[in-house]
């Protein structure tokens, strides 16, 4: 392939390159920044109001060296965070929490926290759509994983279980989300297969 200098890309003579390991969608992107890109466009299209929630912080000390450079110095969070997103599409609640791993074969359920599911809970009693978004990042795969599934590992990791989700059943019971250029996440895609 030719680049915009005309020097082309050198190939090991095996054929394999580290470069052409990583598909498109690996571009350096976390898994929030691709969210966050993904929420920008739903709400650019009028599809969605969906936002990152802000971690509640209490802030203790301020450094006032001159009145433009205040530097916050000490503070702490006021109260456990629930999840990571939550807003409306079509008229339903959405909640979620993202989570990114590097690990091969399973997903650690240390990622998730008791509070957490306790909240994610009450979502779903209470009528919301509330799910996992899972990338498994050597692989680069992102998976919309239903918040009902994860609570059965959960009370199995809780009696003394498997602490984690084998990769195989995340791909078994979640849903393959597809990369995209504007919605590089598109997990309405699957709420609306499955909930619409």
């Amino acid at each position: 392939m030719n680049y915009p200098n005309g020097k082309k890309k050198s190939v090991p003579l095996n054929g394999t390159s580290k470069l052409n390991k990583s598909s498109f969608s690996n571009r350096g992107m976390t898994l929030e920044d691709d969210i966050n890109a993904t929420n920008t466009y739903y709400l650019e299209m009028n599809k969605a109001v969906i936002h990152k929630k802000p971690t509640p912080v209490q802030i203790v000390k301020v450094n006032y060296p001159k009145r433009s450079a205040a530097v916050i110095t000490e503070g702490y969070f006021k109260q456990a965070s629930t999840t990571d997103y939550n807003g409306l599409y079509r008229k339903k609640y959405i909640d979620f929490e993202a989570k990114e791993t590097k690990n091969k074969t399973l997903f650690p359920l240390a990622n998730i926290h008791e509070h957490q599911i306790i909240h994610m809970k009450s979502i779903v009693d209470h009528g919301g759509i509330c799910f996992l978004i899972i990338r498994f990042a050597v692989y680069d795969e992102t998976f919309y994983f239903p918040a009902e599934k994860l609570f059965s590992y959960w009370n199995n990791k809780i009696s003394g279980g498997r602490k984690s989700i084998p990769y195989d059943n995340v791909k078994q019971e979640g849903y393959l989300i597809p990369f995209q250029y504007q919605a590089r996440v598109d997990y309405l895609a699957i709420i609306d297969k499955f909930y619409f």
